[in-house]
């Protein structure tokens, strides 16, 4: 659990390296709106890791094992990826800054691949949902309270190429898991084509009753609150709150009332079952969104602010840990690795392409009817629950 701690802790910091904390540098150097909404598209490697999992599946870089070889060899470039883009300069070449945020997200996304592989792999399966929540609860902390929270605290009072070098020494925090893990016994022989790494997964999945509504289903579920989170820290910014304040008020108390929502939704989640969990707490979700609506209103006020994130935060560590589960039911344990890549890809992708231009849409639509179509997106995903609901009895 120690180890999941650590592994969850390296999966999470990056997160906020290419998204929120890279936004706040960029306008704080003066790059407008628009630009800054397109950096999201960045994090694209997120929700292609697909494509070039089975490739990890099928070789084994190093004597370490296939699982614990990928891990160091992802999270040493990935370290060299942070500091290069903690010495690049937003303000004087954004083409340098956009392809080193693309390198971390790429070996962000390798490293994920492993990482989720490999606590599939060792954990039994009663040790799998404590041992998910672990590292989802490390990983979230990590994202929220290091690369983001103690990341902006940071940045006004040293420079942002000094953050990005901290945050990378951060990041050896994973590479002490991977030196102190054990390589998972190997039940099922990998496979011995690559051609067989990457066709059996999809077959298999494909092959399921409605396997093309659970992809819609996965691509939309979350996809009003991943519209919102893109451009909370510049409307943050714009309505005159400092980045100190953002950091300890956004991140501090949404990262309490996250892990509070994560157990709430985990004690109602056995008794509503997940299915049904997925419906009320999207609900609860997209409520959560329009909250952001009602800041516009009453201005920079660090009590509304509060309560904004404290909603916000409860409803979507409920969401998430419903929609977590349900990815995991669906998964067939022989070909975890692949599959486990399409589903968390799919979860990813309205984050990177349909948030590339939330920007521009902030700006045509002001904030109050920003936020106001972000809480629309998440009827879609509401809607297709009944269907799913039906494929589960069958």
């Amino acid at each position: 659990m120690l180890i999941l701690l650590a592994m969850g802790f390296a999966s999470g910091l990056p997160l906020a390296l290419t998204g929120g904390t890279l936004q706040a540098w960029m306008k704080s150097e003066g790059v407008d709106l628009g630009t800054i909404g397109l950096f999201s598209a960045v994090s694209l490697p997120l929700s292609l890791k697909f494509l070039w999992s089975p490739f990890m599946d099928r070789f084994t870089p190093l004597k370490m094992g296939r699982r614990r070889g990928w891990m160091l060899i992802t999270q040493l470039l990935l370290i060299a990826a942070v500091a290069g883009l903690g010495m690049s300069q937003p303000k004087i070449n954004l083409y340098i800054v956009a392809g080193l945020a693309i390198l971390v997200s790429f070996f962000s996304a390798s490293q994920d691949i492993v990482l989720d592989a490999w606590r599939r792999e060792k954990l039994e399966d009663d040790q799998l949902g404590f041992g998910t929540s672990v590292f989802v609860t490390s990983y979230l902390f990590s994202f929220r309270m290091i690369s983001g929270s103690l990341a902006l605290i940071l940045a006004d009072r040293i420079s942002w190429s000094s953050v990005y070098l901290i945050m990378a020494g951060a990041l050896l925090v994973g590479v002490i898991a991977t030196l102190l893990c054990k390589e998972p016994a190997v039940l099922s022989a990998p496979p011995k084509t690559l051609k067989e790494a990457v066709i059996e997964p999809f077959k298999d999945f494909f092959t399921k009753p409605g396997a093309v509504t659970i992809l819609i289903f996965i691509l939309a579920y979350k996809l009003g609150d991943n519209m919102a989170s893109q451009m909370t820290t510049p409307f943050y910014l714009d309505i005159g709150f400092s980045k100190t304040e953002i950091g300890a008020i956004n991140k501090l108390v949404g990262w309490i009332a996250l892990v509070f929502g994560q157990v709430l939704g985990g004690i109602l989640m056995k008794k509503l079952g997940i299915l049904r969990s997925l419906l009320w707490f999207g609900l609860l979700q997209g409520a959560a969104v329009y909250g952001f609506a009602v800041l516009t209103w009453t201005g920079k006020n660090n009590g509304v602010l509060a309560g904004v994130i404290c909603f916000e935060n409860i409803a979507i560590g409920m969401g998430t840990i419903a929609y977590v589960a349900y990815m995991a039911s669906i998964t067939n344990k022989k070909f975890t690795a692949t599959q486990y890549a399409l589903l968390s890809s799919l979860m990813a992708l309205p984050r990177t392409l349909i948030s590339a231009p939330t920007g521009y849409m902030a700006q045509f639509l002001g904030w109050h009817g920003f936020f106001l179509l972000c809480t629309l997106m998440a009827i879609p995903g509401l809607l297709l629950i009944p269907r799913l609901t039906k494929l589960d009895r069958h």
